[in-house]
């Protein structure tokens, strides 16, 4: 890590939860209304043609151009289309849907492959849509917008499907959401408040994804994912500057800025395709006081400089819902580095207790035993029953397979959430 990069990973400590942790919750949606707020959500589409100008929000100028669909269609000089559809799918579309039997199973009337309706159609993302084509009447208003939205987030409490036929339906309604916004420029509070909802959705799914990753087509849903929760990021992050009055601080911006700093927590990740600490230069001090952003530093600072106690006291004191399910792939990479630094670095040559080192990763101690046995290291057992992890072992390595999925003790809560 540069020098320059280790400034600002200096962190601190925050100890309540964020309240956007809970799930979908609705968010107050006030519309400012001076000049400068004006101007700026005007120019919000402009920002989202390419431009060698370089932008002052979060992100470079490169990188809030790869955070829309370059196929997307975009507003004409004339200024943006106002949308006139009333329901969540065009009926032009749906009808003819209805005659390809393009329906998936949350559309279909009573399981009629060939036969939908009003209340089920959800518009389809089109690549290749061109600004030329498209009519009011195909446009879903804000309006209409926010409650397809709604519906389709609440299809992830489904029981009935697998959550990756759940997944591939949101994934490419969302994107549909966010072509028409584009589309008519709305760049409001509201909107911010969607996008956040659009974030949530590829961050959950950012986990529950990886918990089946051996499966070659969920790694590819997974690898495409990670991709549209960086690009609505980027949006999110530009919309929050489109919305900026003086030096306010929008009521999540906090959080969402922790959970673009946690994707980092890769061995060499770079989420929008520049620097970590060249887009810190871009964040605010306000920011990047906060508890939830000061939380991320600390947790990224910890990885890296491999301090297991201290990555997982932190996580389980101040992990928000968000930033647990980003997290969650990293750590049982922490906890076998854990492993590694006890087996080889240790001074104690006599066997070290599950019991106490199960504390120290935060794990159930079957769960740490089962951990060590995919790290290729032995366990023993002494006269009073206890389970020892003898140091020294020649045979310690990373799972090829990938690891498990183990508890974590102190945000248990969470894991039933998810």
């Amino acid at each position: 890590m540069g020098e320059k990069e280790e400034r600002v990973m200096e962190g601190g400590n925050g100890n309540q939860r964020s309240s956007f942790s809970q799930p979908w919750r609705s968010r107050r949606q006030n519309l400012a209304s001076n000049a400068l707020h004006q101007s700026k959500v005007s120019n919000f589409a402009q920002r989202s043609t390419p431009s060698n100008t370089s932008t002052t929000g979060y992100a470079s100028t490169s990188s809030f151009n790869e955070s829309q669909d370059h196929d997307a269609p975009r507003s004409s000089d004339s200024g943006p289309i106002v949308g006139t559809c009333p329901y969540m799918c065009p009926e032009g579309e749906r009808v003819q849907r209805e005659k390809l039997r393009d329906l998936t199973v949350f559309e279909r009337l009573n399981g009629n492959p060939g036969k939908s309706s009003s209340a089920l159609a959800v518009k389809k993302f089109c690549r290749t849509i061109s600004s030329k084509d498209v009519q009011a009447s195909d446009l879903r208003p804000l309006a209409v917008l926010e409650d397809t939205l709604n519906f389709l987030l609440s299809l992830l409490e489904s029981k009935e499907h697998l959550f990756e036929v759940v997944h591939d339906f949101i994934f490419d309604r969302t994107r549909s959401i966010r072509q028409d916004l584009t589309m008519q420029n709305i760049a409001t509070k509201k909107a911010i408040c969607m996008y956040e909802g659009m974030v949530k959705f590829h961050v959950v799914s950012h986990y529950k994804l990886w918990c089946s990753v051996s499966d070659p087509k969920i790694t590819s849903m997974r690898h495409l994912n990670m991709e549209q929760l960086t690009k609505t990021l980027a949006s999110l992050f530009n919309l929050y500057e489109a919305n900026r009055i003086s030096n306010y601080v929008h009521e999540n911006e906090a959080e969402f800025c922790s959970l673009y700093v946690l994707l980092h927590l890769g061995s060499h990740s770079k989420p929008m395709g520049e620097p970590l600490s060249f887009w810190f230069s871009h964040v605010s001090a306000p920011i990047l006081k906060s508890k939830e952003m000061c939380f991320a530093r600390r947790i990224l600072r910890s990885f890296r400089l491999g301090n297991y106690k201290d990555f997982f006291c932190t996580a389980a004191a101040q992990a928000t819902y968000l930033q647990y399910c980003i997290m969650e792939p990293y750590i049982n990479e922490v906890r076998a580095l854990a492993l590694s630094c006890i087996n080889f670095g240790s001074y104690k040559l006599h066997p070290y207790p599950l019991f106490d080192l199960s504390k120290h990763l935060m794990i159930k101690e079957s769960d740490l035993e089962s951990l060590c046995n995919s790290c290729g290291l032995e366990t023993c057992t002494d006269e009073s029953g206890n389970k020892l992890l003898p140091t020294k072992q020649s045979t310690f390595s990373h799972p090829k397979g990938g690891f498990q999925s183990y508890s974590f003790l102190g945000l248990q809560e969470y894991e039933g959430q998810i």
